[in-house]
């Protein structure tokens, strides 16, 4: 490798824990950064993660369009891990969220599924990828990025912990065999309203995460796969699916609500 990959997550790690901008990103420099190389800083924070008593708890999703896959000269979706400190359970619907950490915040909502058995090797179709999920849930991913005007490639991206900074978990709801079939067409085609204060801010739609978060879901797993040294998803993962309208900055005093239309999912609503 070109890169120094532990000064690197050092210099990253540093940058979001004091909430300092980084000029210029990784993929900028003289030794630019490959795909293999965000990886392993990936795996390395990560690995400084449990140094420091935390643990990973699931995956997030990145670039979940493949529209921007060729542009970016991406061959598939990127991932990051999230922690048992970055993932929190809703009450009843109801989550509050301090951001004072953060440096640039946005807000994404997604659908959540957490698996209850491996998922690995060949891409896996929807159904296939259902079959793995033992419950759906909405979610509210919040993301931070400390390069200034958010500009930045796929690499950095997946080198600065995917841009994760909290996941907020809606109430579940368990999937069941017998549904899957019709779930794998309602993903493809529920909606979703993104209302801050009480006002509408976007409308989006499953379609928005690689058609549908069930197919963003398969696509991850087949991604892991191909990735050296990573470990497949595993029973008990949570996983964030790709955002289901464009990111939206977020600022303290904030409440947030996504409602979905399409997917018997609950509202989800959050205090920031």
């Amino acid at each position: 490798m070109s890169v120094d990959v532990k000064a690197l997550a050092e210099e990253l790690a540093t940058a979001y824990a004091n909430r300092q901008p980084i000029d210029i990103p990784p993929s900028a420099r003289a030794e630019g950064l490959t795909i293999a190389e965000a990886y392993s800083i990936e795996a390395e924070l990560a690995r400084q993660k449990r140094a420091s008593g935390h643990h990973a708890v699931g995956r997030k999703v990145g670039y979940a369009n493949k529209a921007m896959w060729r542009a970016l000269k991406l061959e598939t979706l990127v991932w990051a891990h999230m922690y048992d400190d970055t993932v929190q359970h809703a009450q009843h619907g109801s989550a509050t969220i301090s951001i004072d950490r953060m440096y640039s915040p946005k807000i994404e909502p997604e659908i959540v599924f957490k698996l209850k058995r491996p998922m690995g090797g060949d891409a896996v179709e929807p159904e296939a990828a259902l079959a793995a999920v033992e419950w759906m849930a909405l979610g509210f991913e919040i993301i931070d990025c400390v390069f200034p005007g958010w500009t930045y490639q796929p690499t950095d991206f997946i080198a600065s912990y995917g841009m994760h900074a909290a996941l907020i978990v809606g109430s579940p709801v368990q999937i069941d065999t017998a549904t899957i079939p019709a779930l794998v067409d309602d993903l493809a085609h529920f909606s979703v309203k993104l209302i801050k204060n009480g006002e509408l801010v976007e409308e989006g739609s499953g379609r928005n995460a690689l058609r549908s978060p069930a197919r963003s879901l398969g696509e991850l797993a087949a991604a892991i796969s191909r990735t050296p040294d990573a470990e497949l998803l595993v029973a008990g993962e949570v996983v964030s699916s790709g955002t289901l309208t464009s990111s939206t900055p977020i600022a303290t005093g904030q409440r947030w609500q996504a409602i979905v239309d399409g997917l018997p999912l609950p509202a989800l609503t959050l205090a920031v």
